[in-house]
């Protein structure tokens, strides 16, 4: 089994893809050390049986066909849980496949539960087996074996199978737009851009006060654009904890910054511990009157009940319907509709508002019952 190593094959064989009405793609890559995934290889496979691995490791390939082939309208790019594959894709060009189709979202709309996974759907629907063994291997050294490249190979050549009798479960149940939703945030390009002045928000659940978060806002932003720059887990730079620590602490001196203790002994006397007091002194000089606190949950007083209320209701409609919970309503959504009625949600509008939308919203004024039945529980409309 050979890898395809330069690029006038890789052309060939991406000019074969693009006269097929589909192609399956899948990525190995290694990120335990770096900021940027670092992308080890590449896998497609077409309904006509043309697989193929491509090594992006190899000396002077150009991967511009594969990118070609990603933007070819022509073709409907597959892939399963694809967040980080298109992160490596949108890295290769800021550009987004498409069309595209996540057959993780789509098995959710067809009833096999949140973020299900490859293997399993494979066995469900594929009827095969997948061994894992290579799974957690390293991508990035070569010669790959042989184990390794069967695995990765598996990865593109079930999913056809998968994709093709999905596809007919959606058509069956006229559920295709169902998919719009959950495939425009996948497919946006807001989705993958790592700007460091958004990156406060990953840590900002516990900031009460606009200083707090002005000061976060900072060093937040600062340790972004060093673990970019340097291209090394943020984490190497400086942990969560210190993050928080920092913007609630808010050290203006080497010396109240070293008595952090999640600051590293000496930490505060290097040329980091000076970018970092200068991050502070940049919160401190923010105007806080334009800072938005994060929200508190909003039912966690006297709407709590009814959120547990809708909470059954949704689990229950999604049992009756055959769709993942998570794909109709999430948890802020639902406290959003316990608090207000027209309350501006997904939830409430399209086909997730006939679906359950409107069931919450008689369930709230007492025109739906909630019952248990051999175990289940039934939604009853009441007179």
């Amino acid at each position: 089994m050979d890898l395809i190593s330069t690029t006038s094959d890789l052309a060939d064989a991406c000019a074969r893809f693009a006269a097929q009405p589909f192609v399956t793609v899948d990525t190995e890559f290694m990120r335990e050390t770096t900021y940027y995934p670092k992308l080890c290889l590449i896998q497609m496979a077409a309904p006509d049986g043309f697989a193929v691995l491509v090594d992006p490791l190899a000396k002077d390939i150009d991967l511009k066909p594969f990118v070609d082939l990603m933007a070819d309208e022509g073709v409907v790019k597959v892939f399963h849980s694809a967040r980080q594959d298109l992160e490596i894709v949108w890295m290769m060009g800021e550009m987004l496949p498409h069309p595209f189709f996540d057959t993780q979202v789509a098995a959710m709309v067809c009833g096999y539960g949140d973020s299900v996974s490859y293997e399993q759907l494979v066995n469900d629907l594929a009827k095969a087996k997948i061994d894992k063994s290579s799974r957690f291997t390293d991508w990035s050294r070569r010669p790959l074996s042989e184990a390794q490249l069967t695995y990765a190979l598996s990865d593109v050549t079930h999913l056809v199978k998968v994709y093709e009798l999905l596809v007919a479960q959606l058509v069956e149940t006229d559920r295709g737009a169902w998919l719009d939703d959950e495939m425009g945030v996948l497919t946006s390009p807001e989705t993958y851009r790592a700007d460091p002045a958004q990156a406060w928000r990953r840590l900002s659940g516990r900031m009460r006060k606009p200083r707090e978060i002005a000061v976060l806002m900072e060093v937040a932003a600062w340790r972004e654009k060093e673990a970019q720059t340097r291209n090394v887990p943020r984490g190497r730079i400086l942990k969560d904890e210190a993050v928080i620590d920092i913007a609630s602490s808010a050290p203006r001196s080497v010396e109240a910054l070293g008595r952090l203790r999640s600051i590293p002994t000496g930490f505060e006397r290097s040329r980091t511990g000076t970018d970092i007091l200068a991050a502070v002194e940049r919160g401190f000089a923010r105007d806080t009157a334009d800072i938005k606190l994060p929200e508190r949950g909003r039912s966690r007083g006297g709407n709590a009940a009814v959120v547990e209320l809708l909470k059954v209701l949704l689990k229950a409609v999604a049992e009756a319907e055959g769709i993942a919970p998570k794909i109709i309503a999430t948890v802020d959504e639902l406290e959003a509709i316990a608090d207000d009625d027209l309350a501006d949600v997904p939830v409430l509008q399209g086909w997730r508002r006939t679906l359950f939308g409107e069931k919450a919203l008689a369930l709230k004024t007492g025109r739906l019952a909630l019952s248990t039945e051999g175990g289940r529980v039934i939604v009853r409309e009441l007179p």
